[in-house]
């Protein structure tokens, strides 16, 4: 059996996050994971069966680097659970999200690849799936106002919001953008 190296095999999802996010799905080949890696050709294919696992894989990473972190957590269990608080919390979503703009539109990617590959949407589905369930349970958890159907909301809502800064960035100004997550969560929840 070869031994692989966990390092080399994230280096090689990140690098095909960075291949899907520029080239498309299209673009993603192992030639060109590995020439984004700068490792030798023939790399990537060393450590992925097939291109659907790749794809798979790089889905995956996505969300593994989209979790907040610990400190950021706990700083949100322990904030006030009122309307301020939620605003805060979705606009921190929306910096992170925003911020890892490579990763979101190779989400974007692997969403349309999933229309045409039904693995792929079995696990971007579950995926998803389990994201928003964390997500509902963690608003039960914390006590911020609002159900279950104003988190569904505000997590439809908030995800074009990304889009639409990711693709077409001079189209709302940083200030609107600010303003609409407000408007949103006041308009979500009526607690």
């Amino acid at each position: 059996m070869v031994r692989r190296n966990d390092g080399r095999r994230a280096a090689l999802v990140d690098a095909a996050i960075e291949v899907l996010a520029r080239e498309g799905a299209r673009g993603l080949t192992f030639r060109a994971v590995d020439t984004e890696a700068a490792v030798p050709t023939g790399t990537a294919s060393n450590y992925f069966g097939n291109r659907d696992d790749l794809l798979n894989q790089a889905g995956a990473r996505v969300y593994e680097r989209l979790t907040p972190g610990e400190a950021e957590i706990e700083r949100q269990r322990t904030a006030k659970p009122d309307k301020e608080t939620y605003a805060a919390l979705m606009r921190d979503v929306v910096g992170r999200v925003s911020g890892f703009r490579t990763g979101y539109l190779a989400l974007l990617e692997l969403r349309l690849e999933a229309t045409r590959r039904p693995e792929l949407r079995a696990v971007l589905t579950e995926r998803v799936q389990a994201d928003l369930a964390a997500n509902l349970a963690y608003h039960e958890a914390s006590g911020l106002p609002g159900d279950a159907t104003a988190v569904k909301l505000l997590y439809l809502a908030l995800n074009w919001l990304i889009v639409e800064q990711l693709t077409l960035p001079d189209v709302l100004s940083e200030a609107e953008r600010e303003r609409l997550v407000e408007a949103a969560v006041q308009r979500a929840i009526t607690e």
